[in-house]
């Protein structure tokens, strides 16, 4: 082994005995940031942390800083999944002499150099974390700021958090044209996503791995710094910032970023946020956000059957909560959903609330009735849901069993067979419903049908013609908006149109006493 090598090793060993030290600032610095709170008591559902680091040309310094990663004393356990992205100047070689010494460190190599991005992306591939940060093989970042990025995380404030540069920390004066742009780099994301970010390009993004695996990122490049802030937005996940140090280098020093890669985050961001919109992998989730865009339909939706909505509701398939953001002032409000997704997203968002619950539910399953067989509902809201489920009728079954005497479903579903098309297929619509199929479904469970109505005309017509004749296989957030946006075109010409409405509305009230058999 020669001379640099035995160094190397002989800096992962040392790693140990610093840990001491490393504890006794950290724990200060924590005591400051939480309020005095144990850290590891808000732990149990992250384990891990994965450290995304990849690695191109960067053999005088991977060492150092897998060392400074290794000894943060954290309450997680830790894995570094190192990427080598074609490097040409032993940097492979050098890590992995150093993963034949530790476990933690998992190693990858693309044949050639692909760019950041490309590294990011196979490195979130391998991860198998339950919160991930990227971390590069130089040294300008420091480790132990880990503990500010985890802290909003664990105390499950927060689905991503920022290392900001410039938020009144510790930092090397560096250069004055780079510093402006990404200034501006970080103004324009700002406006186009509405954040109010200071720091777009930092390499300290920390993210929830639920969440980072179902981000649609494509970049190669440093690019994949302004997707991923564009695609964390249109999530709508919750992004914290924490101030961290930087100890920025120069040119000369090794950095390797510059003007044109600058111009080309400009570019990503109008990318993602005009030409491709679609920024999870996950249909569904897709598809919710666009539909949370046309918040007065949903209104609207609600107003129509305000007066059979009691005090103690679940709604059955609540998605995201773009209906459930208007039900909050209930008593007591149960969210169901059985897609993990968006049960998380539901308790990230309502979960603290006191008179609301979460549960992950199979409305298939009989059994999973029971979760909320003692909550005493007069109301179940079902909409949108129905039609994702081959045995419907149990389900309404379901809902009667669920229901107090005089307790009333709610049920809205896609109306018209004529209009299913290849966008019913692709959101896993079994069928459409006509008022006759849908009331003696509602019969046969037990149900009194004492409110029905079609409703949405001219939006069946452009339902018709995006599955029909646009081909379209998906919802886009655009449509949505301006679906919203003519909704006061919409509401008077569902009077008066000759048409079939896209939607159906029934209402079924559990009678008093039992269903004969």
């Amino acid at each position: 082994m020669d001379n640099v090598a035995e160094h190397n090793l002989g800096t992962l060993s040392a790693a140990s005995v610093s840990i001491a030290r490393a504890e006794e600032q950290v724990g200060a610095l924590m005591e400051d940031y939480s309020g005095g709170a144990p850290v590891g008591a808000r732990t149990a559902t992250f384990r891990k942390l994965s450290v995304l680091m990849p690695l191109y040309n960067e053999r005088w310094t991977v060492a150092e800083i897998i060392s400074r990663v290794l000894a943060v004393p954290l309450e997680l356990d830790l894995e570094i999944v190192v990427v080598d992205d074609g490097s040409t100047d032993g940097s492979w070689e050098e890590v992995q002499q150093l993963a034949a010494q530790d476990s933690r460190l998992r190693l990858f190599r693309h044949q050639r150099n692909r760019g950041k991005g490309a590294a990011v992306r196979t490195a979130i591939e391998h991860m198998t974390g339950d919160v991930a940060v990227v971390q590069d093989a130089d040294l300008e970042y420091d480790p132990h700021d880990y503990f500010r990025l985890l802290e909003p995380i664990l105390q499950e404030k927060a689905e991503a958090v920022f290392g900001s540069r410039f938020a009144g920390y510790p930092r090397r004066v560096l250069f004055f044209w780079h510093s402006l742009a990404n200034g501006l780099i970080t103004l324009l994301a700002n406006m186009l996503n509405d954040t109010n970010l200071t720091d777009l390009e930092t390499c300290y993004k920390m993210v929830r791995a639920d969440v980072l695996r179902q981000l649609r990122l494509r970049s190669d490049s440093f690019t994949i710094e302004p997707e991923l802030t564009c695609r964390l937005a249109q999530w709508g996940a919750r992004i914290y910032e924490v101030p961290v140090s930087y100890c920025g280098r120069t040119y000369a020093e090794g950095k390797k970023i510059g003007a044109v890669d600058g111009l080309r985050a400009l570019g990503e961001i109008l990318r993602c946020r005009f030409l491709d919109t679609r920024f999870t992998h996950h249909s569904g989730f897709y598809v919710l956000r666009s539909v949370s865009r046309a918040r007065r339909y949903n209104r609207w939706l609600l107003r129509q059957c305000a007066r059979y909505v009691g005090s103690r509701v679940l709604e059955a398939g609540a998605g995201i909560g773009n209906l459930s953001c208007l039900l909050l002032d209930r008593q007591r409000l149960i969210l169901a959903d059985y897609d993990p997704t968006y049960v998380a997203r539901l308790r990230d968002r309502f979960g603290a609330r006191r008179n609301v619950r979460v549960v992950q539910a199979d409305l298939t399953r009989p059994d999973d009735f029971a979760l909320w067989k003692d909550e005493g509902l007069d109301t179940v809201f079902c909409s949108n849901v129905l039609e994702h489920l081959e045995p419907d009728g149990q389900v309404l079954q379901g809902f009667y069993d669920a229901l107090v005497p005089q307790g009333h479903c709610v049920i809205v579903v896609p109306a018209g067979q004529w209009l299913y098309t290849g966008l019913d297929r692709q959101l896993g619509h079994y069928r459409r419903y006509s008022v006759r199929e849908l009331r003696e479904k509602m019969a046969a469970a037990g149900f009194e049908v004492v409110f029905c109505r079609s409703f949405c005309k001219l939006g069946a017509l452009a339902w018709w013609v995006s599955g029909r004749v646009l081909r379209k296989r998906h919802l886009s957030p655009r449509q949505m908006i301006w679906f919203d946006r003519l909704l006061g075109l919409i509401m008077p010409l569902d009077r008066c149109l000759p048409l079939p409405g896209m939607s159906l509305m029934m209402v079924g009230r559990r009678p008093d006493g039992r269903r004969e058999a």
